[in-house]
Parts: C-alpha cells; sequence; structure tokens
C-alpha cells in the first residue's frame, strides 16, 4: 500500500485496539487506529495557537 508506515506498539494495546475495532464494527484494526488518529488531529488543528495545543497534550497526558 502506498504510504504506509510500522509503528511499534505495545502488545496489550494492539490486543484492545483488535478487540475494540470489531466491536465498534471496523473492518479492521488499522482503519480504526486511522480514524481514531484523524480524530485527534483534527481537534488539534481546531486549537488556535500553540500555547492552546500543548494545553490539550497535556490534558491528554502526552506532555507533562
Amino acid at each position: 500500500m502506498f504510504g504506509t508506515s510500522k509503528i511499534k506498539l505495545e502488545k496489550s494495546l494492539v490486543d484492545r485496539i483488535r478487540k475494540f475495532s470489531e466491536i465498534a464494527g471496523y473492518a479492521s484494526p488499522e482503519e480504526f487506529i486511522t480514524h481514531a488518529l484523524e480524530k485527534e488531529l483534527a481537534q488539534l488543528e481546531d486549537a488556535d495557537s500553540e500555547e492552546e495545543i500543548k494545553k490539550r497534550l497535556q490534558g491528554l497526558g502526552y506532555m507533562s
């Protein structure tokens, strides 16, 4: 597939993704991950400033 990348994830996370992507009716775990990332990125793109983005990422636990 054009433009694909490999990302390493912990096995326990992959297991959870598989479980919930199936429950939610996604065609594949990859489709679930893509949707989740697109949704999160859309929220960050709506931010008015770099400071607001940092606050949102801190709220999500990605930054300290």
